[in-house]
């Protein structure tokens, strides 16, 4: 409890809002907006919804629900995809193990363990079709360019170099206090 209320004054403060001004536009009282930001009392249901609607705010985002701020596990969650090289479908299996655990108990992690398993389900099926498709030009000697096992091991090598750098790059990012949706994702299998 005792975190919401100064959420909601430095979110109203950014906003440029006194006291009088939130309660006028959430149409709740001046004093429970005082209770609520001396952390006198909690909001909660329809006064909490008033609030968050005038300063633009996700009621989740306010509340947390024990939710904590936790950097070293969101690189390390990061870089688990890099087990991918050693465990076949690790990159996605780990990280999904991860994500599945805490996503409900750390900060930023349910939206960027989403971004980063999308990335690594369409990541992985390339990877797949592309070894599957090298396989049936070798096998049925169909020549596409200079080589196909040459092409297809560039390709191979491509997808590779991107799904190791990317991660480390993101754990760097997450480690000096960036969050976010780093991962490019054209299709959100999961949300």
């Amino acid at each position: 409890m005792n975190e919401i209320g100064k959420k909601i004054r430095d979110v109203r403060k950014k906003k440029g809002l006194s006291q009088e001004e939130l309660a006028e536009s959430a149409k709740i009282n001046l004093r429970t907006i005082q209770r609520i930001e001396n952390n006198e009392s909690e909001p909660r249901g329809k006064t909490l919804n008033l609030i968050c609607k005038v300063l633009d705010l996700n009621a989740e985002d306010i509340l947390d629900y024990g939710k904590k701020t936790d950097k070293s596990y969101l690189t390390y969650f990061h870089l688990s995809v890099l087990l991918g090289l050693i465990i076949p479908i690790g990159n996605i299996v780990i990280p999904f193990i991860l994500w599945i655990t805490k996503k409900d108990k750390i900060i930023d992690l349910k939206d960027m363990g989403a971004n980063l398993l999308n990335f690594q389900i369409i990541w992985t099926l390339l990877a797949f079709f592309g070894l599957i498709i090298g396989a049936f030009l070798k096998i049925t000697h169909l020549e596409i360019g200079p080589g196909n096992l040459i092409l297809s091991l560039y390709f191979w090598l491509f997808l590779y170099v991107i799904n190791i750098i990317l991660p480390i790059i993101f754990a760097i990012k997450v480690n000096k206090g960036q969050t976010g949706n780093f991962y490019p994702n054209i299709i959100k299998l999961i949300k």
